[in-house]
Parts: C-alpha cells; sequence; structure tokens
C-alpha cells in the first residue's frame, strides 16, 4: 500500500472521510474543559502528533519497561491521547512479537507485543507503527502500552484506560470527555 498521503487509494479517502467529528466544533454532549484542561472534542482529524517532554513511565508488575522525556502524544477527536514511547527508552526484552496486527485509517499498519516482565504476562499489551503513513512518521520507532494492565503513569498521575479494550488513549486529569470506547461511542 502506498503511504502517499497526497493521493491515498480511494477506499482510504472513503474510510477517512466517514468521520462526523473532526474537532472543528464541540458537540452538544461534550463537557467544557476547566483551567487547565484541554477538551478531546478540541482535538482534530486527522490526529495531531505532538512532542511532549514530561516524564512517561510505564511499569509492568511493579517493574519498570519504559522511561522518557522524549513521548510524542497523538491527539485525535474524541480519544485520551495516546502516548508513544521511543524504542531507546523501552525494554524491549519485555516485549515479544504477537503476529497479526491491525489497521489504522490515518496511522497505517500495527503490530503488536505481547509483555512479559516478572510475574506480569498481558498479551497484545503494546503496539508500534513500523512503517507509518508519511502524516505519522513522528511515531515511527515507538512504542505505545496500554494503561488498562499496564501502570502508565504521565508527570506523578497514574493513567486511566480509554475504555473499550482496543483503542490505547490514557485519561488524566487534564482532560474532559466524554472519550470515544464506551458502549455507544462507535461513530464518534
Amino acid at each position: 500500500m502506498s503511504s502517499d498521503s497526497e493521493h491515498p487509494p480511494a477506499w482510504l479517502s472513503q474510510a477517512r472521510a466517514g468521520w462526523q467529528w473532526r474537532g472543528s466544533a464541540r458537540p452538544p454532549f461534550a463537557l467544557a474543559p476547566g483551567p487547565g484542561q484541554e477538551s478531546v472534542w478540541d482535538y482534530p482529524r486527522p490526529p495531531l502528533l505532538v512532542a511532549d517532554s514530561r516524564a512517561v513511565r510505564v511499569l509492568a508488575g511493579g517493574v519498570e519497561i519504559a522511561r522518557t522525556r522524549a513521548a510524542v502524544r497523538v491527539l485525535e477527536t474524541s480519544h485520551p491521547p495516546t502516548f508513544y514511547v521511543p524504542r531507546a527508552d523501552v525494554d524491549m526484552s519485555a516485549l515479544r512479537a504477537a503476529g497479526r496486527g491491525t489497521f489504522c485509517e490515518w496511522k497505517g499498519d500495527c503490530t503488536y507485543y505481547d509483555v512479559a516482565s516478572g510475574d506480569t504476562s498481558l498479551p497484545r499489551g503494546a503496539w508500534s507503527y513500523e512503517a507509518p503513513f508519511v502524516e505519522a512518521t513522528a511515531i515511527a520507532g515507538h512504542v505505545g502500552f496500554y494503561a488498562h494492565a499496564l501502570e502508565c503513569w504521565v508527570g506523578d498521575e497514574r493513567a486511566r484506560p480509554q475504555l473499550g479494550g482496543f483503542y490505547g488513549g490514557w485519561i488524566t486529569s487534564e482532560l474532559v470527555g466524554p472519550f470515544k470506547g464506551a458502549p455507544g461511542t462507535t461513530g464518534w
């Protein structure tokens, strides 16, 4: 598949065009952010990729498997941010290739990893985009982690997982939603 962002295939353009919410206006059910907060409904589609210098840590079974101050935060309409950690800041010996991946119309083909550290074993607990689309090259060579079974930290705050089990967003107190992932939010 071509990663040429200027001329994507028709099926990919169609998939990208199918989203009603694109961050240009908050829907009536969206919460208003308070001081120092962000509304996930202000995030754009296609997603924005932003360097984040805050301390980001990931622990599996109490063992730190990732720590960085060079994360990339992916901001997409209705989603809490997904944090991607450079491989150089990940204990890659805790990750094992997990076979078949998925596809994102904004980032490309995804590869999953099982996480094994200490007494913790989490099937498909991490993922990466080995050769993302041009628009997402900032996350090439980075790894994302699911907060539903791992301890994921932004600064001194432990992130809560995005509901639903498929999406990898990290919810912190700086965000307001509602967030995609719960039942009934598929089209968000």
